[in-house]
């Protein structure tokens, strides 16, 4: 067990980062944000009709992301640091614009036009999910991070129906959002904005080597001397953390 944590212990900041940062962080501001927002909307956002079938990719988005980290995290170390500060960048980034310019949008139909299972499930998505904190939208950004990762992996440079499927869900839930009026056009397009930048800064200039280099190290020295004791001693645990 010590020696899988200690070969896979970069995955374990993926995980803390998620639990102890994103998760609390967001879910404070989707408690507080609930009222004098700042609204978010465009023209196009009304051209845009409501279609509950689109309920099926942007749930697909939950998978799509956690299983695409899960694989870097066990057959590609170098990829999956990429992937890890793409990510956890633009979300941070996502969490510091919703803290300091709470918005919204209220595009979310009163009436569904159909009642069937598709529509059922927008509203339990929409009694889950508040029509606050949107700009950008994490839903088109970690889509979009996700396609790269894989667009730029070596490993998987030969899987044409991998990358083909990744390039229509990616589509497809980044649809998702505008089709269940969930956010406003102008949130995917800021949220293209970013990811744009931080294609340029994490797999042109490797920004993510300083993060991977500085981080990793600790915890798979932690893991390593975990439970050993030094050469004629009895008492003494050695160097979890130098």
């Amino acid at each position: 067990m010590i020696a899988f944590l200690k070969r896979y212990s970069h995955g374990l900041w993926a995980l803390a980062y998620t639990f102890f940062i994103y998760l609390p962080w967001f879910t404070f501001l989707e408690n507080s944000v609930n009222r004098n927002y700042h609204l978010i909307h465009m023209a196009v956002d009304d051209l845009v009709p409501f279609n509950e079938l689109f309920v099926i990719p942007y749930l697909l988005w939950f998978p799509y992301v956690l299983g695409v980290v899960l694989w870097f995290v066990f057959n590609n170390k170098h990829d999956y640091w990429k992937l890890f500060s793409f990510l956890a960048i633009g979300m941070t980034i996502f969490l510091a614009i919703s803290s300091f310019y709470p918005n919204g949008c209220q595009l979310r139909p009163t009436v569904f036009p159909r009642d069937n299972v598709f529509t059922q499930l927008v509203l339990k998505l929409y009694h889950s999910d508040t029509n606050t904190n949107i700009f950008p939208s994490i839903h088109v950004y970690n889509s979009l991070g996700i396609h790269f990762a894989i667009l730029n992996s070596k490993d998987l440079s030969r899987k044409k129906i991998i990358r083909a499927g990744s390039f229509v869900l990616c589509t497809l839930i980044i649809l998702s959002t505008m089709f269940l009026k969930q956010h406003s056009v102008f949130d995917v397009v800021t949220a293209f904005l970013m990811a744009t930048v931080m294609y340029f800064l994490i797999y042109v200039l490797e920004l993510h080597t300083m993060i991977s280099v500085k981080s990793h190290k600790p915890v798979g020295k932690l893991i390593s001397g975990y439970g050993k004791l030094p050469s004629g001693s009895s008492g003494k645990i050695h160097g979890s953390a130098e």
